[in-house]
């Protein structure tokens, strides 16, 4: 008895390294995938360093709105930056193989700025209420301090909660196995690997989705209810139109992310697929960074002046 619970703690504690299966159930795609990761990739660096450059240095976005804009904007870089290259190697090498300290820090980095994203939106949601609502106390409540502040928090908030959160995960036994179905080391996917019961720590995960996930949108739902009801009260279908157009494209990127992000993380776990999991993160994680600078451009005058006057530069 005694020796196959040794055998067993020695199987418990064997799993040096993972598999990303990722893509590897379409072996006659992987040269198209590798090309359409690939330009993804460029899209999305293009895009958003191309609205953070303008943010920076044209003197008509240097407001609050574009400030926050730009950190978003180097936020989606990092962000697509934690997965899209490991996709990239597993497709081009066909190396699938991951060491546990190399997983657990692109889950850290992973959660870390899913985090800090929900909290940048949360915030560019109260500028905007700040601007629509109350726009004669803007330039005094959104000052440069209280701008920088907000930034820093939106960065920083969940490094705390996550460091915590990814030791507990990897301080786990795993014996099930090392295939991880998916094409990145996330929190699901980690959790189905670990050996005896794992309740108590996938409530942990749930109860942190909750937070960073469920009380920021919280607060984006309760200043966009503000903004409506503002808006509507506006006297000309004119000032109406102009209003909602400066908050119109957050809006839309507010939809995409935590949408996505909600279905996948807080749906029950017995409707769960590997399939479906895997469609829901490509596309909060590589196709609205994709989309947010189009999105952020089209609906946005300044934006797209900037733009021309940068090209025009160039």
């Amino acid at each position: 008895m005694e020796h196959l619970e040794n055998s067993a703690m020695d199987n418990a504690t064997s799993v040096t390294q993972f598999l990303l299966l990722g893509f590897s159930g379409v072996p006659n795609l992987q040269t198209f995938l590798f090309g359409m990761f690939s330009i993804m990739y460029v899209v999305i660096l293009i895009g958003n360093t191309s609205i953070l450059v303008i943010a920076r240095i044209d003197p008509a976005l240097q407001k609050p709105m574009y400030y926050f804009l730009a950190n978003f904007s180097f936020l989606e870089i990092c962000y697509v930056s934690v997965t899209l290259p490991r996709i990239l190697y597993n497709l081009w090498t066909q190396d699938r193989g991951i060491c546990l300290l190399a997983c657990a820090i692109q889950m850290f980095f992973f959660l870390i700025l899913a985090a800090t994203e929900c909290f940048l939106l949360a915030v560019m949601s109260y500028d905007r209420y700040v601007a629509i609502c109350n726009p004669l106390h803007y330039p005094l409540v959104m000052n440069p301090t209280k701008c920088t502040q907000l930034a820093l928090g939106s960065w920083l908030g969940g490094i705390p909660v996550q460091i915590g959160q990814t030791c507990r995960i990897f301080s786990l036994h795993f014996c099930n196995s090392n295939i991880i179905e998916h094409f990145f080391c996330d929190v699901p996917s980690i959790l189905k690997l670990a050996c005896g019961d794992t309740s108590m720590h996938e409530l942990s995960v749930y109860l942190v989705a909750m937070f960073f996930v469920a009380s920021p949108f919280m607060l984006i739902l309760a200043s966009y209810s503000k903004i409506i009801a503002t808006i509507l009260k506006l006297p000309t279908a004119t000032g109406r139109a102009k209003a909602f157009s400066t908050c119109s494209s957050h809006l839309v990127v507010v939809l995409l992310f935590f949408g996505s992000a909600t279905i996948n993380y807080l749906r029950p776990k017995s409707i769960h697929s590997v399939g479906t999991d895997e469609l829901l993160s490509l596309f909060y994680t590589i196709v609205t960074p994709m989309f947010n600078p189009l999105i952020y451009s089209l609906r946005n005058k300044d934006v797209i002046a900037a733009l021309r006057r940068l090209l025009l530069k160039i």
